[in-house]
């Protein structure tokens, strides 16, 4: 059996803890998991210290590149060691994450996804909306797709009605940036937002807000980055939110020149900044395609 990996007593720099955490994994899925969240949230409190530490002046007589090296070291292991107690931000992660019944399969992307906990990183541009998952959701079976469309599909075909936005690409990016729905964008007591398509909480928005941890892809790297995306009470509320961005913001105008061409709008969607994924298009088009609604 794996020993069981301690977050809190490791170094934060010790990458062999990563590989115990792997081998945990594999023996006792459910204890993984809430190092794993445990994990995130000592990343997240890394930052926050790291945001502190930036806005406070550093032009003493001790600053230097040596003690801003030896700082980031202590902020990270102060990090680790403050997580051990926590903030709420795993305990939440893992009540989510057991709620969605996900597993801890073995991966070989690097970092904390590692241990087998999803990407809860969305990809987003700096004004426009989109938080979509990372890549296309290929884990979850047909049957999880045909539910998620069946659910769906009347409130796509009643914002295309309004929008003009054929149903299979509003369908395709609800998929895609919520990963089937599987991901959807959570409300920080763990309930949905029904923000099925990653919209931004811009200045122009007055309602509820959500933030969570997103992914902005910068010259073609991805980098990870907490934000702010509108909050709804209801899936007809995100759909009639949706369909009005689309057909009144003049961003889009090049996307609904197109609007009898599914494949031509994802690119024009990419094109106009929607999101910063380079490869948004060619994923939003595979998603469509595995709807198979014409």
């Amino acid at each position: 059996m794996a020993n069981q990996v301690n977050a809190a007593a490791s170094l934060a720099i010790d990458g062999q803890s990563l590989a115990q955490l792997r081998a945990q994994a594999k023996s006792s899925p459910d204890q993984a998991l809430k190092v794993a969240a445990q994990q995130f949230e000592s990343v997240f409190m890394n930052m926050m210290l790291k945001s502190m530490r930036e806005a406070t002046p550093q032009d003493g007589m001790m600053d230097s590149d040596q003690t801003r090296m030896f700082t980031g070291m202590l902020d990270q292991q102060l990090s680790q060691s403050m997580s051990s107690k926590g903030i709420g931000l795993a305990d939440m992660l893992v009540k989510q994450l057991s709620r969605t019944g996900l597993t801890m399969p073995q991966t070989t992307v690097p970092g904390i996804q590692s241990s087998g906990l999803p990407s809860m990183s969305p990809l987003k541009s700096q004004t426009a909306p989109s938080l979509a998952p990372v890549a296309v959701p290929s884990a979850f079976n047909a049957s999880t797709q045909q539910e998620f469309v069946n659910k769906m599909l009347p409130h796509a075909i009643q914002a295309s009605q309004a929008s003009g936005v054929p149903p299979q690409l509003i369908l395709g990016q609800a998929a895609l940036e919520s990963g089937w729905g599987k991901r959807e964008i959570a409300m920080p007591d763990g309930s949905s937002s029904y923000n099925l398509f990653g919209i931004k909480a811009n200045g122009a928005w007055h309602g509820k807000v959500a933030e969570v941890m997103t992914t902005e892809y910068k010259n073609g790297v991805p980098t990870h980055q907490v934000e702010k995306f509108r909050a709804y009470s209801s899936y007809t509320e995100a759909f009639n939110d949706y369909a009005g961005m689309m057909s009144n913001n003049p961003r889009y105008a090049g996307v609904m020149q197109q609007s009898n061409n599914p494949a031509g709008m994802a690119q024009a969607l990419q094109k106009s900044g929607y999101a910063t994924d380079p490869k948004y298009a060619e994923k939003l088009v595979s998603v469509m395609k595995q709807m198979n609604l014409g």
